[in-house]
């Protein structure tokens, strides 16, 4: 950030832009649950919005963990603690996540690369999360009078 001519800039605004995504996110996960999209025929389109939810939640905290202060350092060493709950595996895969029996650069080092890698498996799983809405779509209509106009699909099912 400061080695970067206005380094600073693109920081607050990926910080910022992650905080809008969520603000998004979470006026989406409203609607589909006002409009009960959890149950049958659009449950396979749910879960997969679940899975994209936590998919970003998990982006995030990593991006927070990222920085690397004090209050960076005893998030990750807390929240990654929550794992050893896990009744028999949750030491083993603590210590997995941390690479090693603390929070150290091998963690810092996992996170950026699972930071950077994360975006574009969301990316691929919103592009599915997309094809199920089609596919839900198409089932719930009569699918023996599918003409070419009624083959255009919109994007908003209700």
């Amino acid at each position: 950030m400061t080695n970067v001519k206005h380094g600073y800039v693109s920081r607050y605004a990926h910080a910022n832009g992650a905080s809008m995504i969520f603000i998004f996110l979470y006026l989406h996960l409203a609607r589909a649950l006002y409009f009960r999209s959890y149950n049958k025929p659009r449950q396979f389109l749910w879960w997969s919005g679940i899975v994209i939810f936590l998919l970003m939640v998990i982006t995030a905290f990593i991006g927070y963990v990222l920085p690397w202060g004090q209050m960076s350092f005893w998030g990750a060493t807390v929240i990654t603690s929550l794992v050893t709950a896990i009744p028999f595996i949750g030491e083993p895969i603590a210590y997995w996540i941390w690479g090693g029996f603390s929070v150290s650069n091998a963690t810092l080092t996992r996170f950026f690369s699972l930071h950077y890698l994360l975006p574009f498996i969301v990316t691929a799983l919103i592009l599915l999360h997309l094809i199920l809405f089609t596919w839900c779509y198409i089932n719930q209509s009569n699918t023996n009078s599918l003409s070419r106009k009624n083959s255009l699909l919109p994007l908003f099912c209700y």
